[in-house]
Order: structure tokens, then C-alpha cells, then sequence
């Protein structure tokens, strides 16, 4: 089924969250869309900062390791949705992963969400929150593969990140639930996200089309 025929609801959400079932004709969890939408806001907030105040560039050398030279020719849905479709980390993950992105953030204030470093800080939260989430897990190397990178390139900006968060990975009950609680009202209130799917809608379908050809193996995205 494709994502625009997907039931938007924040019960849907949940129950993704919560009991999502692992089957070969499964549907993407709706947390990914959601959680595409969010970023994709925070990007275009971040560029209209960096616009209006060149100061606010990020400074830190360290945060750099994110930055890829090129930036890719993919959204970030489709970015997500390729890493659902690869690792089948579940919906879970990447409610623990948002948790991270949020506490990176915050923990590096200088640090700004930008389409040069999106994808490599979502790959990179997303292997480390499924190594917490999850009791079985694909090495590095895999997840490189699936994310565009090299093995040694991953392990680089693991190690940073870890570093940068001071080890702070723990999420409790209380804190996972805010953060579901925050996705459900993205989902209740709009919070843009039926305007930024349209705006997407040609280049969503395109990607779309370009993945399914290569479906049958792993396609290497250059970041």
C-alpha cells in the first residue's frame, strides 16, 4: 500500500508503536512519515535561522562528521522508508532515535539539522537506537550498506555521536511516552504534515519508483 493511502490517526500511531506486526506485506509504520515530517520542518526552521544569522553556523569541528560533500538525491522519507524496508528496525526505534536527534541537539546547540547532514545523523541514530531497542541487530557494515556508506564511515560518526551525547542513550517509560504522546498530537493536530506530503508528492513517487527498481538488491546511495 502506498504511504498517501495510509490511515493517519494518532491511534494508528500507536498501535504501530506498540504492536506492530511483522509481515511481508506490512506497511510502513506510520511513525516514519510522521517523524519525516518533523525533521523536514526543523530543516526549513534551521535554514531560515542560518539565513537571517550566519552566526548561528555550527562552530564545532566535532559535528562535522555528519556533513557529507554531496547532498543526496533522496527525501528523507524515502531515506527512512529505505531503512524500515532493509533492517526492519522496529517502530519503536524510531521513537527511541527521535529521543536521540532531540537530546543531540540540545547537548550541542551549535549543531543545525541541514539537508547535508540529515541523512548521516538518521542512520546513525537509528543503528544506535536499535542496538538499544532491539535484542538482535545487523552489524555496521550492513547498515552502512543500507545507509550509502562506507563500514569505516559509520563506525566514525557511531563513536562521535556517542561521545557528543556523553553516553546518554537511556530512555524510560516516562520520557518514551512523552515522545509518543508529542508524534500523536503531530498526527491529531496536522501539524502540516498533509501539506508537506503534497508538496512532496511528485518527488515522493519518483523515489519511490527509482527504489522499487533495485528492490530485489541493495542499492548503494552515495552520500
Amino acid at each position: 500500500m502506498a504511504s498517501s493511502q495510509l490511515t493517519i490517526s494518532p491511534r494508528k500511531l500507536r498501535s504501530d508503536v506498540y504492536s506492530y506486526s511483522y509481515q511481508d506485506d506490512s506497511n510502513t509504520p506510520l511513525v516514519i512519515n510522521v517523524l519525516a515530517s518533523l525533521i523536514e520542518r526543523s530543516m526549513a526552521r534551521n535554514e531560515r535561522i542560518v539565513k537571517n544569522c550566519r552566526w548561528a553556523l555550527s562552530k564545532d569541528i566535532r559535528t562535522r562528521v555528519f556533513d557529507c560533500h554531496e547532498t543526496p538525491d533522496m527525501t528523507i522519507e524515502s531515506y527512512l522508508e529505505r531503512i524500515f524496508r532493509y533492517t526492519r528496525a522496529g517502530p519503536s526505534v524510531y521513537v527511541v532515535a527521535y529521543v536521540y536527534i532531540d537530546r543531540f541537539c540540545q547537548t550541542n546547540p551549535g549543531f543545525r539539522i541541514n539537508a547535508t547532514n540529515v541523512h548521516r545523523l538518521l542512520v546513525t541514530t537509528i543503528m544506535v537506537a536499535s542496538k538499544y531497542v532491539e535484542d538482535m541487530n545487523y552489524r555496521n557494515s550492513y547498515f552502512a550498506r543500507v545507509g550509502g556508506l562506507t563500514t569505516e564511515e559509520l563506525n566514525t560518526m557511531e563513536l562521535e555521536f556517542l561521545f557528543l551525547m556523553k553516553f546518554k542513550l537511556h530512555v524510560n517509560v516516562s520520557v518514551f511516552e512523552s515522545y509518543c504522546s508529542h508524534l500523536e498530537r503531530e498526527v491529531s493536530i496536522g501539524g502540516g504534515y498533509h501539506i508537506e506530503r503534497t508538496l512532496r508528492c511528485a518527488e515522493e513517487i519518483k523515489a519511490r519508483q527509482n527504489e522499487e527498481r533495485g528492490y530485489s538488491q541493495i542499492a548503494r546511495v552515495m552520500l
